[in-house]
């Protein structure tokens, strides 16, 4: 797998690419894929065009960067940093987001993204490293790596209460303080137990969700909101109506589908209304979109499929 990675894509890799967008051509094999949009824009102008008159004008505006979470990957990823890092790149996308380094150290794991012509805007950091002393070091890998958001994906079951999601809210709020300093913003992506009412014994607030609480708790000048599309939809959640109460705040999402019968599926394989969502992007404050499939057969064939879907809208 190492060989066979490192073979397809560290020769010409730009070149490479800016073939495949001028010429709509696939590698073919549910492997690798082109069919990208335009090249990258300069990110200081990142979430600044506005919709036009027709939505999918502005959809193709809000999805000129395309990234993916490498959580997807991870069995590549374990074999191979570098030459997974690289198959992405080939497919098409911009960016991408970290669910660890794998062992690797930050500086090593900057060289290979720069290498790859990736951007690594976000990384996902377990809570513990957003608390105490470990916010430092968390703080100076992102960076060296070139991350401008630290996102907590989880929280341990103990904590999802009326309580415990006021103190995650807390933790979040004292490290995005701190965290502003070197330029990096704390975050916090759900799944869709956040859209439960709370309703234990040791709850006061009947009917109250935890992610009603972290809206209410978190300070938005030092948090942000990744919102996973697939999971807020499973929860029973309605996007476009947390984008409309809530505008600004969710700058980051996960994109993965999902069917009619309640699996979690590759973009476009489902039934989510993806214009009618990034439609309203600049309400809600969306600039970074990572594909993501939790369980996928086939890591790389799955991100293509989704990479081919939303290049094409």
């Amino acid at each position: 797998m190492r060989l066979f990675l490192r073979m397809i894509t560290r020769i010409g890799q730009m070149d490479r690419k800016r073939f495949l967008r001028a010429m709509g051509l696939g590698w073919g094999a549910g492997w690798l894929g082109g069919c990208a949009g335009e090249g990258r824009p300069d990110r200081a102008g990142e979430g600044d065009a506005s919709p036009g008159p027709e939505e999918s004008a502005g959809l193709r505006l809000a999805l000129d960067r395309i990234g993916v979470q490498l959580y997807t990957v991870r069995s590549l990823m374990a074999d191979d940093v570098a030459g997974t890092l690289d198959a992405v790149a080939a497919i098409g996308y911009d960016e991408v987001e970290f669910a660890g380094y794998f062992g690797h150290e930050p500086a090593l794991v900057r060289g290979w993204l720069d290498a790859s012509g990736l951007a690594a805007p976000a990384a996902h950091v377990d809570l513990d490293a957003i608390t105490g002393s470990a916010l430092e070091a968390s703080i100076e890998a992102a960076t060296v790596v070139g991350h401008r958001w630290l996102v907590v994906p989880w929280i341990p079951d103990a904590m999802r209460t009326s309580d415990g999601y006021r103190e995650v809210a807390d933790l979040l709020n004292r490290a995005g303080n701190t965290s502003a300093a070197a330029g990096v913003r704390v975050g916090y992506h759900n799944h869709a137990f956040e859209f439960e009412a709370l309703n234990g014994p040791s709850d006061a607030d009947g009917g109250t969700t935890g992610y009603s609480l972290l809206l209410e708790h978190l300070d938005p000048a030092l948090v942000d909101l990744e919102i996973d599309l697939h999971w807020s939809a499973v929860g029973g959640a309605d996007a476009l109506e947390l984008f409309a109460e809530n505008p600004g705040r969710f700058p980051l999402c996960h994109v993965k589908d999902l069917t009619a019968d309640g699996r979690m599926a590759d973009v476009g394989a489902g039934t989510i209304d993806w214009l009618g969502l990034f439609a309203r992007s600049d309400e809600a404050g969306l600039v970074h979109y990572f594909v993501e499939h939790d369980q996928p057969g086939d890591a790389l064939a799955s991100i293509e499929a989704s990479y081919r879907y939303l290049s094409a809208l």
